[in-house]
């Protein structure tokens, strides 16, 4: 690995870092979102699931053109436009501005994921793709060790406003960091943009491509079981197992730092000993912690944190494989354009997840989350049929 590619890698996983930590911070302020505005679970579940949905049309609508242009001047001007909105949720006065704050966010950050999957795919050739996507991953460890207790203190201790501040502060610095170091990304446009970039055209060959339709279908189905659970882990473990708001942000601290080298293992681990077999490994192991997260009595928090950390080391591993195989099934000339497609069906299932939870969730006035089993129970279904989808995708491109 080159220098330059270190720092194309460092850049981007910054970045990363900021618009995942926007969307992970959502789901544990409902602690405190909840009370201030009082609403109901079902509209929290609905103020979280504003962004991907929303993301969603805006990743759909971009996989038509993208390919036609310098993947870096649209990260830049996709990142611009989500600063902007992680701002105005910083300042957002009641639940109604909070929502539309939300949904501007998720429009210009739908556009992200797909890019720097993007750059680091045609950066990195595919025996080193492995490496490369487990340090674009590690974003989410350092949001889990840093960025999100580190924002949960800070809207304990100022207000809950400041978490999207603080996340638009980095942002901004990043900017010109950003124009300096990363580099044209033109490679694609080499030889020239195919008519597949024509809306029609595009969704007649992707109905036709089975890998494609199985490497959407294991992105969604991916993200669904993950988020199926997440946005009321905080309340279900301060309301039902009865742990504090000081205890609760080590569960994301002790993850982070166990997915930190997970990440790495993994990464090295699925080049090494081939994509799918780690990947069915780490979606396996990751099964028993979704029934024990949603299942947890009153228990010493030594035991909580020992849960977590295997779930956040395996859920969070298991996605380094799984795109670096879904990779595979575009030439680099549609890499964006497919990459958007793949974006934008992650983010629909993401905010379908939040939904379903909310749908079957329900509080009582003291704030205990009821049914909350029975969404570990949907997740593990959903996380379980994803081991058939890669095994197919797998073996139609020929990968280990």
């Amino acid at each position: 690995m080159t220098k330059q590619q270190r720092i194309i890698l460092l850049l981007l996983a910054a970045l990363n870092f900021t618009a995942i930590l926007d969307f992970m911070i959502m789901m544990p302020l409902g602690n405190f979102l909840m009370p201030h505005f009082n609403i109901s679970p079902r509209y929290f579940s609905w103020i979280v699931a504003a962004y991907p949905v929303s993301a969603f049309f805006s990743s759909i609508s971009a996989a038509f053109f993208v390919d036609r242009f310098d993947r870096k001047k649209v990260l830049l001007l996709a990142y611009t436009g989500f600063l902007a909105g992680t701002i105005c949720c910083g300042i957002a006065p009641d639940a109604g501005f909070l929502m539309a704050a939300r949904v501007l966010t998720g429009l210009f950050g739908g556009l992200i994921g797909a890019q720097i999957l993007s750059i680091v795919a045609d950066t990195f050739q595919y025996e080193l793709r492995g490496r490369a996507m487990g340090a674009i991953f590690t974003a989410f460890s350092v949001s889990s060790i840093f960025g999100v207790p580190f924002s949960l203190y800070l809207a304990k201790l100022i207000s809950w406003h400041t978490p999207f501040l603080f996340i638009g502060i980095v942002g901004i610095v990043l900017i010109p960091l950003i124009i300096r170091f990363l580099p044209p990304m033109t490679r694609h446009l080499e030889n020239g943009v195919a008519d597949t970039t024509r809306p029609g055209t595009v969704l007649i060959e992707l109905a036709k491509n089975k890998a494609q339709l199985l490497a959407l279908a294991l992105s969604a189905l991916l993200m669904m079981g993950h988020f199926l659970i997440i946005p009321f882990i905080n309340p279900y473990m301060e309301f039902n197992v009865g742990f504090t708001k000081d205890q609760t942000p080590l569960i994301y601290m002790v993850g982070g730092i166990c997915t930190l080298f997970a990440n790495f293992v993994i990464g090295r681990m699925a080049d090494k000993h081939g994509k799918l077999r780690i990947y069915l490994i780490s979606a396996a192991a990751s099964l028993l912690p979704i029934f024990l997260i949603t299942n947890m009595p009153a228990i010493p928090f030594y035991f909580v944190l020992i849960v977590f950390a295997f779930w956040f080391s395996f859920s969070t591993g298991r996605a380094i494989p799984a795109q670096a195989m879904i990779s595979t099934v575009v030439n680099p000339e549609h890499r964006g354009l497919f990459m958007s497609f793949n974006a934008s069906v992650q983010q629909l299932f993401t905010g379908l997840a939040s939904v379903l939870a909310g749908l079957i969730v329900y509080k009582d006035e003291t704030g205990r989350i009821y049914r909350y089993e029975w969404v570990g129970y949907l997740s593990i279904a959903v996380v379980a049929s994803t081991l058939l989808i890669a095994y197919r995708l797998a073996r139609r491109q020929g990968l280990k």
